[in-house]
C-alpha cells in the first residue's frame, strides 16, 4: 500500500526524485530528434587501463594495487545519433585535436554509409572540440556545431548514457587479464549494442531498427600504426548469421 507521502506527491503531480536534475531540482525534459542525423552527440570517455595480469578483480585488491601503477589511460571517442542511438566508437591513447578530427572523418563516413546525413554535432567544451581544426572540419561538411553549457554533461545525455552502458556491459562486465584482452572484446560488444541490444527509449528495439541502410558497413577494422582503436563495425550478412545462431540457441529444435 502506498505511503501517505507518496499519495500526497501523486495527488499534486510532483515528479519522482529520479526524474529531477540533481543540480537544480528541476524536472528533466528529455528530447529526441525526429530523424537520423539531425543531431549527433560526440564525446570522450577516459578509462583506466588494465595492467598485465589483471586488475584487483583477478589477483585480489592488495595485489592489484601493486600492478595498476603506470598502466595509463584509454580514451573512448564516441559519436551517437540522437534519433536512432546508432553508435560509432574508437579507443585511443589520447584526446588531442588530431585524434578527434580523424575519428570524426571516419564516423561521418560510417553514418553516411548507413544512409544518415549528419546535420548537427553536439559536443562538450573540451579543447579538441574548441580547436580551429575541428570547427573547419565541420564547416567544410556543412555541419552545425553546438556545444553544451559548461559543467552540464546532462545536455549531451545520449553519449553520456552510452558511456554508462559500456562501463556496465563491457568495461567492467567481467574480469580481464590485460587491457588488450578488454579491447579485443569491444568490437563484438559494440556490434551487439547497435544490432541486437534492445533500448527502452526505442521500445525494446536496437538502433539498427531505426537506420535506413546498414548493408555497406564493415564487419571488422584494424587500427593504424600505434593507434589502438575499435570502430563500430557492422555487416548485414554477419548479422543475419548471428541472428540465426542466436535463434537456434534460444529455440533448439524439439
Amino acid at each position: 500500500m502506498p505511503s501517505t507521502v507518496h499519495r500526497v506527491l501523486t495527488r499534486y503531480g510532483l515528479a519522482r526524485l529520479t526524474h529531477r536534475d540533481r543540480a537544480t531540482g528541476r524536472v528533466i525534459r528529455r528530447y529526441e530528434r525526429d530523424r537520423p542525423g539531425e543531431l549527433v552527440h560526440v564525446g570522450i570517455k577516459k578509462l583506466g587501463n588494465i595492467p598485465d595480469g589483471g586488475g584487483h578483480k583477478v589477483p585480489g585488491r592488495q595485489a592489484g594495487r601493486t600492478t595498476r601503477s603506470n598502466a595509463g589511460y584509454s580514451y573512448l571517442h564516441t559519436a551517437v545519433d540522437d534519433h536512432s542511438r546508432l553508435a560509432y566508437s574508437e579507443i585511443h591513447t589520447d584526446e588531442q585535436k588530431q585524434t578527434a578530427t580523424g575519428i570524426w572523418i571516419r564516423a561521418q563516413t560510417f553514418f553516411a554509409q548507413a544512409g544518415i546525413t549528419v546535420e548537427r554535432v553536439l559536443t562538450d567544451n573540451g579543447s579538441c572540440y574548441r580547436s580551429r581544426d575541428w570547427s573547419d572540419l565541420l564547416a567544410a561538411a556543412g555541419i552545425a556545431h553546438k556545444r553544451t553549457r559548461p559543467y552540464r554533461p546532462q545536455t549531451n545525455g545520449k553519449v553520456e548514457r552510452f558511456n554508462r552502458t559500456l562501463l556496465d556491459e563491457w568495461a567492467y562486465a567481467r574480469p580481464h587479464r590485460s587491457e588488450q584482452e578488454r579491447r579485443d572484446a569491444f568490437p563484438s560488444w559494440l556490434h551487439t549494442y547497435n544490432h541486437h541490444r534492445g533500448h527502452t527509449a526505442l521500445k525494446g528495439q536496437p538502433p539498427a531498427s531505426r537506420v535506413p541502410n546498414l548493408s555497406r558497413q564493415y564487419n571488422q577494422c584494424c587500427d593504424r600504426e600505434g593507434s589502438p582503436g575499435s570502430r563500430a563495425v557492422m555487416d548485414r550478412t554477419n548479422c543475419s548469421r548471428a541472428g540465426v545462431r542466436r535463434s537456434r540457441r534460444d529455440h533448439p529444435p524439439s
